[in-house]
């Protein structure tokens, strides 16, 4: 294995890369709940090719690699990485044409959000204020407002990192659950050393003319109102932090809050006062808060119900 500044320095000289490399980057920068030690190797890919060089020279130096996106749904160990971290935000780019828009896996969803709304596209509103990229949003099969990505999906492009091929995915419904996407390992949630890196993604979209364009844009003031209600931006935070499973007969949430663990502290983490089913960073969290807090409301809940809940953020890092 090749040291970390030896492959950097390929990223450097070669001329088949576009992007950004950074050495012992912050990861608390760029995750949404603001904890994590830092990546060794950190790397911004502007283009699918500078991906695939990017994967390639990974592969040769036998150095591990976590694929990030907008960092909404992770929790960064607070030892970092031992390998690279490669960020897709680089590759953004959102068009549109024949009822479809076509994005970018790094292209925040909120800007997809944006176009769509700028230019009269209806059928995005619900993701109006997520968090996160579309990748991200593709990879864990988001879900706003009883809509899922998957409901509005029409195909995919991801490249094979055995192969560095790049393979063209349309939509089968049997790939797809609830928080469930054919882009998840089998097992555990997991983005080190991801088999199928998503590089972009076509929604489904109904055009409605100029006219109607106000209308689009009071759907998404609802949604984003309905997450400011909810106390989504108050504090550093992943969002949901369970899945829900109906079988429970209610919300995870609603399981954690009649459990009595609202407003519950370990460190500097704490589940929110106002929804159980948020943790939020209310004061210097560590990841080692966070997945203490999680392992009691689990334990808490199974003891006090019978029921075992399943996180739905993802823990990566050194253990």
């Amino acid at each position: 294995m090749s040291s970390i500044r030896e492959t950097a320095e390929k990223f450097n000289i070669c001329g088949n890369f576009r992007g950004v490399v950074r050495l012992s980057e912050p990861m608390a920068s760029h995750t949404t709940f603001k904890v994590g030690g830092s990546a060794p190797l950190f790397i911004e890919p502007a283009d699918v090719p500078s991906l695939i060089f990017t994967l390639r020279t990974l592969k040769e130096d036998a150095v591990p690699y976590f694929i990030l996106g907008g960092g909404s749904n992770i929790v960064v160990s607070d030892r970092g990485f031992d390998g690279a971290v490669i960020f897709t935000g680089g590759i953004n780019t959102i068009t549109d044409g024949d009822g479809f828009v076509t994005c970018g896996a790094g292209a925040p969803m909120s800007s997809v959000v944006d176009y769509c709304t700028a230019h009269a596209l209806s059928g995005l509103e619900q993701f109006a204020g997520l968090p996160g990229t579309a990748g991200g949003a593709l990879y864990m099969n988001a879900r706003c407002f009883g809509v899922s990505v998957s409901d509005v999906l029409v195909s995919a492009e991801y490249v094979d990192a055995l192969t560095l091929e790049t393979v063209a995915y349309r939509l089968n419904p049997a790939d797809w659950d609830y928080k469930k996407s054919p882009f998840q390992p089998r097992g555990k949630d997991s983005l080190q050393n991801a088999e199928h890196i998503i590089t972009k993604v076509v929604f489904r979209t109904t055009a409605l003319g100029g006219v109607q364009k106000e209308s689009i844009e009071a759907e998404c003031r609802k949604y984003i109102g309905e997450r400011v209600s909810k106390g989504h931006f108050r504090y550093p935070s992943a969002g949901s932090v369970f899945r829900n499973n109906h079988s429970f007969g209610m919300p995870s949430g609603s399981i954690i809050d009649k459990a009595g663990l609202c407003g519950y502290e370990i460190g500097g983490a704490q589940i929110a006062p106002w929804h159980g089913n948020f943790i939020i960073n209310r004061n210097n969290a560590t990841e080692s808060d966070i997945k203490a807090l999680v392992n009691y409301i689990i334990s808490t809940v199974k003891e006090k119900t019978g029921f075992t809940l399943e996180p739905e953020i993802i823990f990566c890092g050194i253990e």
